[in-house]
């Protein structure tokens, strides 16, 4: 959920308008309106005071990421020896070093 979009919802539950928050908030209706449109990146503690202004208080949880890595793979990458990862992350970073160079001809 967007923050714009957290601060309009509480907002329009307590039957406020933004310039009656703002007057609760210490702060204007523009910058409301520049919120609850994602126009602005408010800090964790003007999230915080605008639903105090309403009641409410800010709760964050988290959740297990998504793996971005193959099992299989991460596994039979740990059968290696050192030595073995070290040359294949090397090789890696050459190639990687190739293909910067190709996109920076192909641009020129």
């Amino acid at each position: 959920m967007r923050i714009g979009e957290l601060i309009r919802g509480a907002r329009e539950r307590h039957g406020l308008s933004q310039r009656r928050l703002a007057v609760r908030a210490g702060t204007d209706q523009a910058a409301i309106s520049r919120i609850e449109r994602d126009e602005t990146a408010p800090s964790v503690e003007t999230v915080e005071r605008l639903l105090a202004a309403m009641g409410e208080r800010l709760s964050i949880r988290s959740e297990p990421l998504e793996r971005e890595y193959d099992p299989l793979h991460m596994r039979a990458t740990l059968e290696r020896t050192p030595e073995e990862r070290l040359r294949l992350a090397i090789s890696w970073n050459r190639l990687a070093a190739k293909l910067t160079q190709a996109g920076r001809r192909a641009r020129a």
